[in-house]
């Protein structure tokens, strides 16, 4: 039965993310079952998103940039290292802690979320369109970190450009755009990128 295999995938990818444990990736404790909700039980820290500090913002200055990329290849590189591919890098899964870390999140939810099977033509959410790598977009089998390079490549875009390379009115047109057009030089969009 569907529930049976997602259930399952559930408790291997949190459990291997779980296993996990480097100062720039947010902290599994336990994956678990109460009743018939499945759950995650992840380190709690106080900061904000990313997401929210690029919204209030645009484009952050370069020194923030390096910092925050420095730290999160750090915590993907670590992963990389463990054969765990994130599949969902994008700035609402990266937090800057008031301890002054920063951290990638959600290592036990992106690939739970698509469990292997995904197409463009499902309802099941592949990862971010604006942040998708073109093999992801393809539904290719065993994706490797190419994949999540790829996305962290273009949250740097944003980083340093004040938006996305590519943006359009469906997700089915940002994938073809992924896939099929050329990227954007920054410097075309934001003439100030060093």
């Amino acid at each position: 039965d569907d529930m049976d295999e997602y259930e399952g995938r559930f408790y291997q990818e949190a459990k291997a993310a779980g296993r996990l444990s480097h100062p720039n990736i947010v902290t599994i404790y336990d994956v678990g079952k109460s009743g018939n909700v499945a759950y995650i039980a992840m380190e709690l820290l106080q900061g904000r998103e990313l997401r929210d500090i690029m919204n209030d913002g645009g484009v952050l200055p370069v020194d923030q940039v390096l910092d925050i990329v420095a730290q999160v290849a750090l915590g993907l590189a670590y992963a990389h290292e463990h054969d765990i591919v994130h599949r969902d890098v994008k700035p609402s899964n990266v937090l800057l802690a008031n301890d002054g870390l920063i951290y990638l999140a959600d290592f036990g939810l992106a690939r739970i979320a698509q469990s292997g099977e995904s197409t463009l033509t499902s309802d099941m959410v592949l990862g971010t369109p604006q942040y998708i790598s073109p093999e992801q977009a393809i539904s290719k089998k065993d994706l490797d970190e190419g994949t999540d390079i790829y996305s962290f490549g273009v949250m740097i875009y944003e980083m340093v450009v004040g938006r996305v390379p590519f943006s359009a009115d469906t997700p089915f047109s940002i994938i073809h755009d992924h896939i099929y057009t050329p990227l954007p030089l920054p410097q075309t969009i934001n003439p100030n990128v060093p």
